[in-house]
C-alpha cells in the first residue's frame, strides 16, 4: 500500500501565523504551499519552501480565489478570463519562489472555495484545466475522490490525484460536508487515523449518515489550520505505517 499525505502549509500572513509548518513537515510527504490569494505573504512563503527542501518534502501549488479576507473559503462566479489568469499568476510566483528556495513544483491543489466549485461546476474546472495546462501540462490536479473533476481533468490530458479528507465528514454523495455544518471538521485522532487506514485498505469511508462512500484516493489531506493538527497528522501517519503502508508522495509516481 503506497499512499501520499498532504497539509495545506505557507498560510501566514504579516504577524498572523497559521499552523506550524515546521512540525507538519516533520510527517506529510506533500506540500500545499500558499500562493498569496487566500493566505501567505511572498517573505513567509518563501521560509516555507525552504523548509520544505530541507526535509525533502514535495511542493505543490495550492491555488485560490482571490479572497484574503475570507480565507479563500467564499464563493467567486469568476469569469473564464479572470480564473485562467489568476491561476497562472499564482502558479508562476510560486515556481519563482521555489527555484530561489531549491525546490520545484510539482502539482497543483486548489484551496477552499475554488476546490469545492471545480469538483462540480465544469466551466469554472475548465478554466483552472486550461490555466495549469498552459504553465506546464506535465503538472498533476489534486482533485476531490469522487467528483466528477477527476474524469474531466483527465479527458483534457492531465493526471488527476484523487484525494481523501482525514479531518473532514463526507456526505453519502462523496462530497465534503459544508463547513458551516456541525460535525463538518472530525477532531478525534484515532478515529481519523483509523478511518485513513481503512479508506487505503478498503477504499471506504463512513459518511455522516452512517452509509459507506467507496474512494479511490491517492493522497490523504490533514489541515495544517486545525486544532491539533500536527497531533492528528502524526496519528494519521503512524497508524498508516503501523498497518503496512509506505507513505510517499504521489508526484514520485507515474
Amino acid at each position: 500500500m503506497r499512499i501520499d499525505v498532504n497539509s495545506d502549509l505557507g498560510e501566514h500572513y504579516g504577524a498572523w501565523r497559521m499552523g506550524d509548518d515546521e512540525a507538519m513537515l516533520d510527517v506529510v510527504t506533500s506540500a500545499n504551499v500558499a500562493c498569496g490569494f487566500h493566505a501567505g505573504d511572498p517573505r513567509s512563503v518563501l521560509e516555507t519552501l525552504r523548509a520544505a527542501t530541507a526535509h525533502g518534502v514535495t511542493v505543490g501549488a495550492h491555488v485560490a480565489y482571490p479572497d484574503l479576507v475570507g480565507f479563500g473559503r467564499r464563493e467567486m462566479n469568476l469569469s473564464d478570463a479572470e480564473l485562467e489568469a489568476d491561476v497562472i499568476y499564482q502558479i508562476g510566483a510560486l515556481q519563482a519562489l521555489a527555484r530561489v528556495a531549491g525546490t520545484e513544483v510539482r502539482y497543483v491543489k486548489p484551496h477552499g472555495a475554488l476546490y469545492n466549485t471545480i469538483a462540480r461546476d465544469e466551466r469554472q474546472a475548465a478554466a483552472v484545466i486550461r490555466a495549469i495546462r498552459a504553465v506546464d501540462p506535465e503538472l498533476p490536479l489534486v482533485c476531490l475522490a469522487a467528483s466528477q473533476l477527476v474524469d474531466q481533468a483527465e479527458a483534457a490530458g492531465m493526471r488527476a490525484v484523487p484525494e481523501a479528507f482525514a479531518d473532514r465528514a463526507y456526505e453519502p454523495s462523496g462530497a465534503l460536508v459544508s463547513r458551516r455544518d456541525p460535525g463538518a471538521v472530525l477532531h478525534d485522532p484515532v478515529e481519523v487515523a483509523d478511518r485513513m487506514v481503512r479508506l487505503v485498505r478498503e477504499g471506504v469511508v463512513t459518511a455522516r449518515d452512517g452509509s459507506e462512500v467507496r474512494l479511490r484516493a491517492e493522497s490523504i489531506c490533514v489541515h495544517g489550520d486545525s486544532d491539533g493538527a500536527v497531533r492528528m497528522a502524526v496519528a494519521v501517519r503512524d497508524r498508516l505505517i503501523d498497518a503496512g503502508a509506505t507513505l510517499e508522495s504521489f508526484a514520485g509516481r507515474r
